[in-house]
């Protein structure tokens, strides 16, 4: 690709590039840049939600330039305050490291791992004397950290904001110092951080790093960002029958989103299904399994596309299919019940079966403004050929 083929393939579905000018500068110079991404591994798992930057990374990669991830096994120490209303619980070195190794797994996943440098930024930070400490910290006001909007909600609401937490920013940009960083990839929540990596690397008298901020996908519910801990993610390390239900749970508007920035198909299949040349169930059922044969292999994700159709489009009402759910709330909206199991795509979808007279809750109709009640209602049943006994557990523990 020409320079500016390159820009136009690796800005689409960004939400902005610091600056596009600069990127295209750097591209034209014919070098291979090098691209930073960092995570912290505060969980053992990463998810669907991930995955739109490091696929970002691996369109890089593609073109022939260096990607470096960075492990942040000293930040992980903190936890990425961005996004967040409350201080993260700190986490011990064994669980950093126990986390870190299947962070790695499943990143090569998506990423060509050939092709991949592999940094610690405790190589670094661990290093760091407490008048290097007081030297960074210098770089920065407290002002400036305040225009953050997380910062400024948690401030203005009385709510506590750790010292060390203010340190995080000035932490991750100073990684783009030590790898020499030309590209940083992050989401919009780390715009800040990306930012000041850029100016820490000026003051250090090199040439500034290009931020490219991808957008947050959002969860299987589509209203907050995907993440372990609102319980609305697709782990890329889930069984191919999970991944594979809970995409198809998703409402059909969200189909789309999730197409597109997590690359599923062509432009031209995308458009033609917004354009309803191809029904949504089918668009979904063909993202859904595209997504699972990327991490699970073709054979498995026919094996989820058979298995959902048997629990959910091709039971009798006589065989119903055992389903747990994870809530920790008293009742559930049948409405939003029907899209977590897959018996509707959208909540519109379940709203038209409810009206119609189609559900049916232990045998007995019920209306829109039904609750599914913890421990008193077992079974849920569409039409006459899909019937769920439902268990409605704990959600499980997340770092």
């Amino acid at each position: 690709m020409t320079a500016e083929e390159q820009l136009a393939w690796l800005t689409r579905n960004t939400v902005r590039v610091y600056t596009a000018d600069d990127l295209r500068a750097r591209l034209e110079s014919g070098r291979a840049l090098r691209v930073k991404l960092g995570v912290d591994p505060t969980a053992p798992d990463i998810h669907l939600g991930h995955t739109v930057v490091l696929s970002k990374l691996r369109e890089f990669q593609d073109l022939g330039h260096q990607a470096v991830l960075i492990i942040g096994d000293f930040t992980a120490r903190i936890g990425d305050p961005s996004g967040r209303s409350a201080t993260r619980p700190q986490l011990s070195g064994e669980e950093i490291s126990a986390n870190a190794a299947t962070y790695l797994e499943q990143v090569f996943k998506v990423l060509d791992q050939d092709r991949l440098e592999i940094r610690y930024n405790g190589e670094w930070l661990a290093r760091f004397l407490f008048e290097d400490v007081v030297r960074l910290a210098a770089q920065l006001t407290v002002a400036r950290v305040l225009e953050r909007d997380d910062f400024h909600k948690r401030y203005q609401a009385g709510a506590p904001i750790g010292v060390h937490e203010l340190l995080y920013p000035l932490m991750q940009g100073w990684d783009s110092v030590q790898v020499r960083a030309d590209v940083e990839l992050g989401g919009t929540d780390q715009t800040f951080n990306m930012l000041l990596g850029r100016d820490l690397q000026r003051t250090a008298g090199t040439e500034g790093q290009v931020a490219v901020v991808c957008p947050l996908l959002e969860g299987i519910h589509g209203t907050e960002k995907m993440s372990k801990s609102l319980g609305n993610h697709i782990g890329v390390s889930e069984s191919p029958a999970d991944m594979y239900g809970k995409l198809m749970s998703i409402s059909d508007e969200l189909t789309w989103r999730y197409a597109d920035l997590l690359g599923v198909g062509d432009q031209a299949s995308r458009e033609a299904a917004r354009r309803g040349e191809v029904h949504p169930m089918e668009a979904k059922k063909a993202m859904a399994h595209e997504i699972v044969a990327r991490f699970h292999g073709s054979e498995q994700a026919d094996e989820a596309a058979r298995f959902f159709a048997a629990r959910f489009q091709e039971r009798s009402d006589n065989d119903p299919v055992p389903v747990r759910v994870e809530s920790d709330a008293a009742d559930l909206w049948i409405c939003q019940l029907l899209k977590q199991i897959g018996f509707a795509s959208s909540t519109s979808e379940a709203r038209r079966l409810v009206s119609q007279g189609a559900v049916r809750v232990d045998g007995e109709p019920v209306g829109l403004d039904f609750r599914f009640e913890k421990g008193r209602h077992r079974l849920l049943g569409v039409g006459r050929r899909r019937l769920a006994a439902i268990e409605v557990v704990p959600p499980k523990s997340t770092a």
